[in-house]
């Protein structure tokens, strides 16, 4: 007789991509296929899928919570400090199916690991003939060639996104390559940002940036600015730390470093702000925002709306945000860095006195 706990380890060892894969704690909730709800009530409709594996990410960046050195086992770890429950990919299709009309975005989340080409097909077979939602990838690129990024777009992937994360090579290198597993290449990365956008055109890419990792204000305006003359989105993240990671005692942004990046951000692509707009002092801090336009004054005096500071995502059918990924950059527990839902009229007065413009201001 073949002992229980046997049994019970060959089928954990098959609960990987792609039969299973693991949501978001936010889409299982959205999905009903686990109880809860957030602090404030709001739609929800971006569904956020995880590759899963029993040797998991065959990275290990410094700041991630599926890092390979990381203490635990891979199955308990959390990613982005919230759980992602494992569940059947059949029965996540039915369920996405079921809740059709709320669905406002899919996105699956490669992790770096020899199957997950071949298993991110499948998973997008299943879901593309049946669900006519916009579909993202959120690419590997160590697992990925032009070859492999056309058939994503010839199967109907809408839009890819890339996690480049740390926004220079000195970043990149620190937390992502110079680290005890690490094998992640900067200019892998970049091939593969430029051979999306080649093949799936303007503003259908996306670059994930994390602010927090070590880079200066100065770095992270030029990567937008770079990326708006290229018709590439960046996607923006406030860095918090997972516990029990290499960065675990890493410090967050500063909440008001954090709301003058998304500010700008917002204002080099909604209104084509200018670099000469922006002044720093010699370690690349934001020293002084130069703004003459009546329109972007407007906008800055004018933050009622709360628009720039909800969170960056991948678009709706209907042009709005349908990747909204609460608690991309904060805990449940913490304030809101990025809002999934337009910010309250107590939000904006928050955000206006961390913003602290009277400071970098003409």
């Amino acid at each position: 007789m073949i002992p229980l706990e046997v049994i019970n380890t060959e089928t954990e060892k098959k609960q990987i991509s792609p039969d299973y894969v693991r949501i978001s704690a936010a889409s299982a909730m959205a999905l009903r296929m686990r109880s809860g709800r957030f602090a404030r009530d709001f739609d929800f409709g971006g569904i956020n899928i995880l590759l899963n594996y029993d040797n998991g990410c065959l990275a290990d960046c410094g700041y991630c919570g599926l890092a390979r050195t990381r203490p635990g086992a891979y199955e308990d770890k959390s990613f982005i400090r919230v759980e992602w429950p494992l569940v059947s990919t059949d029965e996540l299709v039915d369920r996405m199916v079921e809740h059709a009309d709320k669905m406002t975005r899919l996105c699956i989340s490669q992790v770096t690991h020899g199957s997950a080409h071949k298993d991110t097909i499948e998973i997008t077979k299943k879901i593309v003939s049946r669900l006519d939602t916009p579909l993202s990838i959120l690419c590997a690129p160590p697992v990925l060639n032009r070859e492999r990024l056309q058939e994503y777009k010839d199967l109907g992937v809408d839009m890819i996104g890339v996690g480049l994360d740390a926004v220079t090579e000195k970043v990149f290198r620190q937390h992502r390559t110079d680290v005890p597993n690490g094998s992640l290449r900067w200019d892998n990365y970049w091939d593969i940002i430029h051979l999306s956008r080649e093949i799936f055109g303007p503003w259908k890419v996306n670059i994930h940036t994390v602010v927090g990792l070590g880079e200066t204000d100065k770095d992270m305006m030029d990567i937008f600015f770079y990326l708006y003359d290229n018709q590439i989105l960046p996607y923006l993240f406030s860095f918090n730390p997972e516990p029990d990671s290499r960065m675990a005692n890493w410090p967050k942004a500063a909440i008001k470093r954090w709301r003058r990046i998304q500010l700008i951000k917002h204002l080099i692509e909604k209104y084509e702000l200018q670099p000469e707009a922006l002044e720093y002092d010699e370690a690349g801090n934001l020293t002084r925002l130069k703004v003459e336009d009546s329109t972007i004054s407007e906008v800055i005096e004018h933050l009622d709306e709360g628009i720039p500071f909800m969170t960056d995502g991948c678009p709706s059918p209907d042009g709005e945000v349908g990747c909204t990924r609460p608690y991309g950059s904060y805990k449940p527990s913490e304030q809101y860095r990025d809002f999934p839902f337009k910010p309250a009229s107590n939000d904006v007065v928050q955000i206006r006195k961390e913003l602290a413009l009277e400071e970098i201001m003409y």
